[in-house]
């Protein structure tokens, strides 16, 4: 059974930051480009940032650039996403992403005083 298992949202002031985690399972996790996207209530879900196969490149959304780091761990079959400054226009539902075409439930991220 193909698994893509996110954690680490959560409620965070602006200016916090949080690590988000997505373990893989059930595919060859390293063959794989991995991504995390966003989608929060009325608004259309948006990539958030893109790690190639073996990490050697990165994309991410300019809204984020400089402040949220995508980096995976093959070993692991894990990718994760270091998000730095928050904003409350980053609150959303975080999904994790595999290019063979395989979706995370997702974590809720809430950016809020």
């Amino acid at each position: 059974q193909v698994q893509l298992v996110e954690s680490g949202g959560g409620l965070v002031q602006p200016g916090g930051s949080l690590r988000l985690s997505c373990a893989a399972s059930g595919f060859t996790f390293s063959s794989n480009a991995m991504s995390w996207y966003r989608h929060a209530p009325g608004k259309e879900r948006e990539l958030v940032a893109l790690i190639s196969s073996v990490g050697g490149s990165t994309k991410y959304a300019d809204s984020v650039k400089g402040r949220f780091t995508i980096y995976r761990d093959n070993g692991k079959n894990t990718v994760y996403l270091q998000m730095n400054s928050l904003k409350p226009e980053d609150t959303g539902v975080y999904l994790c992403h595999a290019w063979a075409g395989y979706w995370g439930q997702g974590t809720q991220v809430t950016v809020s005083l």
